[in-house]
């Protein structure tokens, strides 16, 4: 593994359009829910966001663990 590759891979984050496409929600849906509470265009985050974000956070973690791994060999 080279430079570039191994920075690609720790710099590589989980964006709105991840999230949304887990979700089946559009990345509108995303922000509206990310903002304030009392913000006007404020909506309630969708269903199952708990399970499906511990799942991407999972996924990066495992990611991570794996770029650790090589670059220590």
């Amino acid at each position: 593994m080279d430079f570039k590759k191994a920075t690609d891979e720790l710099f590589a984050r989980i964006a709105h359009e991840d999230l949304a496409k887990a979700l089946g929600v559009s990345v509108a849906s995303i922000r509206q829910a990310r903002l304030a509470p009392g913000a006007l265009a404020h909506r309630e985050p969708p269903t199952n966001w708990e399970r499906t974000t511990a799942k991407l956070a999972e996924q990066r973690a495992e990611r991570l663990i794996r770029l650790a791994s090589n670059l220590r060999k």
